[in-house]
């Protein structure tokens, strides 16, 4: 439980604004990618599952890496800043591809950047953050971060509609936010380095450090494994999006939805951040697996775009109710090799959620949404029943 008038530090704070920020430009992109790859360069829906697949790999691979990386404190600064250079570079530059390959190589490198920043990040916002606020802290960084997601969309879809500009302008111009991002990025780095060094010196002063448990040295964790199995077994929303509209949604109307499912994940975030200091991230993230299996079987029975509509925010819950503790519990498991334990985790949930969303991807396309929502949610039973007994073995 936070100490009452604890505060956050302010490392986590400008961490949180950089989030905001780099969704904003990001989610100003990528939900026009289909339709600039499909109607300005001509290409077909394969082009768009080698751009998803590709991308998501890439980012799961790097985070490996750059989170064994993120053990060296030293490090962490360097592999923050240059991902998001990684970022706001390649990401305008889309605009002025000719080619469908050329927008896969770009958002390649759009994830490399993600990739490279992400683990230390993480670590750095762990390191920073006392126990008991650890959660306050994954919550203000990824509500933020989806506030970002609310922006980007909206302002988007407005210099679209108002015919402001076209779809290569507005792409292009996703990098005036990312030069905002790049500057805020080398400051809350800066922050969290000195903060880092004041509680590492505070610390060494009190008790010694605890014995290092990493992912990459112990046996894998229960927990782990768990966290895992959901986003193997958990709907991409891209398929949603298309389920959605298959309900009656309209085309015109998926950035306005996009926008609202990140409104809600955005203001369930700030409170299961706060939850998970509270009542522990494991009864907070169950909550969200719960709440997943239901609303996943709901959409397999869902006839209308209302109906659509309502599901599809009521699963901007589920993020919100489980990213941040998923990264609170894993800052605790990680013990003092924070980089390599968010590495693991962002590597191990990408590569789960690729396998997950492509094998899910071929259950819709060959029997319908119905049954690939139905499987979803039976997938979700063992972690529903199983999870209570798991963390009840003090792993969380």
């Amino acid at each position: 439980m936070p100490e009452p008038g604890s505060r956050l530090p302010s490392a986590v704070l400008l961490f949180g604004a950089v989030s905001l920020l780099n969704d904003f430009a990001s989610e100003m992109v990528y939900p026009l990618l289909p339709a600039f790859v499909t109607g300005v360069l001509g290409a077909g829906p394969q082009a768009l599952g080698a751009l998803d697949g590709a991308a998501e790999f890439t980012a799961a691979l790097v985070k490996l890496g750059a989170g064994r990386l993120a053990d060296r404190p030293a490090l962490r600064g360097p592999l923050v800043v240059g991902g998001y250079i990684t970022a706001v570079v390649a990401r305008p530059v889309i605009a002025f591809a000719g080619a469908a390959s050329q927008v896969i190589g770009l958002r390649v490198v759009d994830r490399i950047g993600k990739g490279l920043r992400t683990p230390p990040r993480d670590a750095l916002i762990a390191d920073v953050t006392p126990l008991g606020l650890r959660g306050r802290a994954f919550g203000l960084q990824r509500g933020l971060d989806h506030a970002g997601a609310v922006l980007g969309p909206l302002v988007a879809w407005w210099l679209l509609a108002s015919r402001t500009a076209d779809l290569r302008r507005v792409i292009a111009a996703s990098i005036v936010p990312g030069v905002v991002v790049l500057m805020l990025a080398v400051w809350a780095v800066k922050e969290g380095e000195e903060r880092g060094r004041a509680v590492e010196g505070g610390a060494a002063r009190a008790t010694p450090p605890p014995p290092a448990t990493p992912f990459h040295r112990a046996p894998p964790s229960l927990a782990l494994y768990a966290i895992s199995f959901f986003y193997l077994l958990r709907m991409p929303d891209t398929l949603v999006i298309l389920r959605s509209q298959q309900l009656g949604v309209g085309v015109a109307a998926v950035p306005l939805l996009w926008a609202a499912v990140h409104v809600v994940r955005s203001s369930v975030s700030f409170l299961a951040g706060a939850w998970t200091d509270s009542v522990g991230p494991h009864r907070v993230m169950w909550i969200g697996w719960v709440s997943y299996a239901l609303v996943a079987a709901a959409m397999g029975l869902a006839a209308s775009a209302l109906q659509a509509w309502v599901l599809f925010l009521a699963l901007g819950t589920v993020a919100g109710l489980t990213e941040s503790p998923e990264r609170a519990l894993v800052a605790r498991l990680a013990g003092p090799r924070q980089g390599s334990g968010f590495g693991v985790y962002h590597g191990v949930t990408g590569f789960a959620a690729l396998v997950g969303g492509v094998a899910l991807g071929a259950v819709f396309q060959g029997y319908g949404a119905g049954p690939a929502f139905f499987l979803s949610a039976i997938l979700g039973a063992p972690l529903v029943i199983g999870w209570p007994m798991i963390a009840g073995r003090r792993l969380a």
